[in-house]
């Protein structure tokens, strides 16, 4: 059933990684006179955000098979915590002068998919559940 609030919450993730990453800069680059990098600067950055909003939709609608909706919103966690360690180890780069001076919103976005994707696992498997818990009153 699309009227699941896992629907809301994984359409939020879709919108949070396909959406916002075009409004929110990542980070501002010190030596080319303050410029603000976006995710549709660098092609790795946008194919995660992008990756990370596939997933998402996809899982909406596998909403008949909660075992695969279940995995495929495991794995955009791990692809959105790759994403955030891959900033946090760009934020961190102690290799002589850093390159990033100011961190943007864009930077945190993983984080607000990753809680949006743990709430909907949490309602995925009470459904789940639910589902076996009537199952064995047959």
């Amino acid at each position: 059933m699309l009227q699941r609030i896992q629907s809301i919450y994984l359409l939020a993730v879709a919108i949070v990684s396909a959406g916002v990453i075009f409004i929110c800069p990542l980070f501002q680059i010190e030596g080319k006179d303050g410029q603000w990098v976006y995710a549709t600067d660098n092609l790795v950055y946008l194919s995660l955000f992008l990756g990370s909003a596939l997933l998402a939709l996809t899982s909406i609608f596998r909403y008949k098979n909660r075992k695969s909706q279940f995995v495929l919103g495991r794995l955009n966690i791990i692809l959105n915590f790759f994403l955030l360690g891959f900033f946090v180890y760009l934020s961190l780069n102690v290799s002589g002068e850093t390159v990033v001076s100011e961190k943007g919103i864009g930077m945190f976005l993983p984080i607000i998919s990753i809680v949006f994707l743990v709430l909907a696992n949490r309602a995925i498997k009470k459904d789940e559940d639910l589902v076996k818990s009537v199952d064995r009153l047959r």
